[in-house]
């Protein structure tokens, strides 16, 4: 069984240069949703890995955040899907923490947590940092075109050579389902 490392912001909702602060604010993008069951569905175990820096800026509280979890986690679990592990940073970037990406910090814990080696774990999220954390972690990466890809994209890293890109996470999860057969 693989695992599916994603980030939040960009990959499974609309992101916002001002921050998720609510409920409401969280808006699955197209497709994200069905990819996360269809995962799921093919024994793949889903997790998260977020940057969530909000918290220590004093923009939403941890009351907040898990309010927007719930709200995520019950959309993903209406229609079959299951995460496993939520793993956040509450960090602000200034703190110089292990756990925000582009620190590996998160996916090493998230990897501990499911006992799974990092060659058979995958990272996909739609920012440079989400990329450098998951190959410093020896997992796969991919970036998805939504959120901040396309920006990602045109900053021609030459990270980029090491990753897939696809349009977006149901489109991932197509490539990672043709790959079992």
């Amino acid at each position: 069984m693989k695992l599916v490392i994603l980030d939040r912001d960009g990959v499974i909702n609309l992101d916002s240069p001002h921050f998720i602060k609510t409920p409401q604010e969280w808006i699955p993008i197209p497709g994200s949703l069905e990819a996360i069951a269809k995962l799921c569905q093919h024994d793949y175990r889903v997790t998260i890995a977020t940057n969530q820096s909000g918290l220590a800026r004093g923009i939403f509280n941890m009351d907040m955040l898990h309010q927007i979890h719930h709200k995520m986690l019950e959309a993903i679990n209406t229609i079959g899907g299951e995460i496993e592990v939520v793993a956040f940073c509450p960090h602000h970037p200034d703190e110089d923490c292990e756990c925000r990406k582009p620190k590996p910090g998160l996916i090493l814990d998230i990897l501990n947590r499911t006992q799974v080696d990092a060659k058979d774990a995958i990272v996909v999220g739609d920012s440079l940092r989400d990329l450098q954390a998951g190959l410093a972690a020896g997992c796969s990466s991919y970036l998805v075109r939504t959120g901040n890809g396309e920006a990602t994209i045109a900053k021609s890293d030459p990270i980029l050579q090491k990753v897939t890109i696809c349009d977006d996470l149901a489109a991932v999860t197509e490539i990672l389902l043709a790959q079992e057969h």
